[in-house]
């Protein structure tokens, strides 16, 4: 355990089965494993850190938006900038949709080599390339 280290994060989605598809593929893509599941959720580990996703009969609302006050997206470490291109081409077979087209891979700016990804319920992640050396 590292004092400060991130040990989990909760998303709320409007379709579990969704996000599972989606985010299933991606986390699994990049090496997280099926961690717990329960009807309302599902979870993913990678390390000591984990993420879930979960349709909570307390939602108020069925929306995402991530432009809203709140998470904006999730970045993850993605290996090299051939495995980002990779999972761009596949992504879109898993509901994902590549964000700022025009300015891919360097959208973050011209030091950068990252895919931004938009899932069908409209959360955000960034895929982030090893720097080169």
């Amino acid at each position: 355990m590292t004092i400060g280290g991130l040990h989990h994060v909760e998303v709320w989605v409007p379709d579990l089965d969704v996000a599972s598809r989606s985010w299933g593929w991606l986390l699994g893509e990049l090496g997280w494993v099926p961690y717990q599941e329960w009807p309302a959720g599902r979870s993913w580990r990678l390390g000591p850190t984990y993420l879930v996703m979960e349709e909570s009969p307390a939602l108020s609302g069925r929306v995402h938006d991530r432009l809203a006050p709140g998470l904006n997206h999730l970045a993850f470490h993605a290996g090299s900038p051939t495995a980002v291109d990779r999972l761009v081409e596949a992504a879109p077979a898993h509901g994902w949709s590549l964000l700022f087209p025009d300015r891919h891979p360097h959208a973050g700016g011209p030091g950068t080599y990252a895919a931004y990804l938009t899932d069908n319920q409209g959360y955000e992640v960034e895929l982030v390339a090893a720097p080169d050396r």
